[in-house]
């Protein structure tokens, strides 16, 4: 698990490597709303974050006494912002094992992600569509209950169940749209996908 100071580290790396761009440039780019020539707005799932430039700082848009930020959200953030992020999606959905480079990172990616969300939700269903709900998920029609999620506006996700029973046990699989390889290393898609699940467990409760 990295710790603390790695993602202090990597925040400083990708901050560097966007420190010379302005804030009308990563806003067209990312797909983000530049709020003036230091501000950026950031529609993260279902919160939005204000991001300063050129020092990334970042705060949730309600200001002062609002959560921080965590730094893993940050560093996906400007990862994000540095991707070559496409004006569109594709409407192609593929595997995390689809994606050049994800097979070192897929143990992870199942450890993070795929088994929470068929331990949490394969049985109960009706907590799965509520936290969806809650996390403005769109209904897919694929398995027993799917929700497609925007998590930045140049990514989006799928989450899908099939609940189990006497002989087979639930299952479960995360889809991404096709153009996320040009955007988001594996390791980074990895952590997202973790990071939806988490947010969906914690909105159903």
């Amino acid at each position: 698990m990295a710790r603390v100071d790695d993602y202090k580290n990597a925040k400083m790396i990708a901050a560097e490597g966007l420190a010379s761009e302005s804030a009308s440039s990563l806003a067209g780019r990312s797909g983000f709303k530049a709020l003036d020539d230091r501000t950026l707005e950031v529609p993260f799932l279902d919160k939005t974050v204000h991001v300063t430039i050129p020092d990334f700082e970042f705060q949730h848009h309600a200001g002062p006494g609002s959560p921080e930020i965590p730094l893993q959200e940050q560093v996906l953030i400007l990862h994000y912002m540095a991707g070559k992020n496409p004006p569109d999606l594709s409407g192609k959905w593929v595997s995390y094992r689809e994606i050049p480079g994800a097979s070192f990172y897929y143990g992870a990616f199942v450890k993070r992600a795929v088994t929470p969300l068929k331990q949490v939700f394969g049985n109960n269903l009706e907590a799965f569509k509520s936290g969806a709900e809650k996390l403005k998920g769109k209904p897919v029609d694929n398995g027993d209950a799917a929700f497609e999620f925007q998590v930045f506006p140049h990514v989006s996700i799928q989450l899908i169940l099939w609940t189990g029973d006497e002989e087979f046990p639930a299952e479960g699989n995360i889809l991404f749209d096709a153009t996320i390889q040009n955007i988001l290393s594996p390791e980074d898609i990895a952590w997202m996908a973790g990071m939806v699940v988490y947010r969906l467990m914690a909105l159903s409760r």
